[in-house]
């Protein structure tokens, strides 16, 4: 766990003056590089932990790959600290040969708070959802899928898995939950990273590496504001909605009104704005 928190020490002051001096623990961030077959792809800050389910869900999302067979081996061997040992930062990912779509080096690097930074142009950026996962979305536009009260639930039940944010206060989180029901939604799982767009790659590398896309029978909960690219994640996934704690931008509702995502902002527990097709909840 020392990679995913850190321990210092804070001095503690109010108005009167020093209160204490204390250990403190904080969410880790270090960089993580992303070779595509010996060629410098990306350089992206993380929290350590669950990177290889990163790497597929930011490939995913990137749309470098469609599929978890399509990354034939991931080796963090070349990640090497001045004295040798293994740091785990850089990641050698050797893709399939029928994967025939060059993509795009990012320019810059690319920080725990932005999962777009680099791109060249915002057309990049807005990806269009493969056909399969159209096909997908259009299957998901029944009304009544969720009742309101199970999507007021979720936030809290994403909070109850954030062990990170419990111990640094300092970590987004996402999880996907399966609709059994109307009243029935079952969580299938949780990561937590310092960037929230992070957070969100992990849990869609766990469903590609589970071969569980396109997923069209999911809501995904996500801990922070509802971020365009959050919002165009879910769609290239096939998730039908996606349900934020925090405000969603402009843009974001926009890109949910195109691509068929239900996009829930606010949802605190007693109330949500439900901002695109809402026909989904009854």
């Amino acid at each position: 766990m020392s990679r995913l928190t850190v321990r210092t020490r804070v001095h503690r002051f109010d108005a009167d003056g020093e209160i204490a001096a204390r250990a403190d623990r904080l969410a880790g961030e270090e960089p993580l590089e992303i070779r595509l077959n010996g060629e410098q792809y990306a350089v992206t800050m993380r929290t350590p932990g669950q990177d290889v389910e990163l790497i597929h869900g930011f490939l995913f999302s990137e749309a470098v790959i469609t599929e978890a067979a399509q990354v034939r081996s991931i080796d963090f061997a070349s990640g090497l600290d001045p004295d040798g040992r293994r740091n785990y930062n850089v990641a050698q990912v050797r893709l399939a040969p029928e994967v025939t779509t060059a993509p795009r080096p990012r320019r810059v690097y690319t920080s725990s708070a932005c999962g777009i930074c680099g791109t060249s142009s915002l057309d990049a950026v807005r990806q269009t959802p493969a056909d399969a996962v159209c096909r997908h979305m259009a299957q998901s536009t029944q009304t009544g899928l969720l009742s309101p009260a199970a999507v007021l639930a979720l936030p809290d039940r994403l909070r109850a898995e954030q062990r990170i944010f419990d111990t640094t206060g300092g970590a987004h989180a996402a999880a996907l939950f399966r609709v059994r029901g109307r009243d029935d939604l079952e969580l299938m799982v949780a990561r937590e990273d310092i960037g929230r767009h992070h957070a969100l790659d992990k849990t869609l590398g766990w469903a590609l590496l589970k071969g569980l896309l396109p997923l069209h029978d999911v809501v995904v909960q996500v801990s922070a504001r509802a971020s365009f690219e959050l919002v165009q994640k879910a769609a290239l996934a096939g998730a039908p909605v996606l349900s934020a704690v925090s405000a969603p931008s402009a843009l974001a509702v926009e890109v949910g009104a195109d691509l068929g995502v239900t996009v829930i902002g606010f949802n605190r527990g007693r109330s949500c704005n439900v901002y695109t097709h809402p026909e989904r909840l009854r």
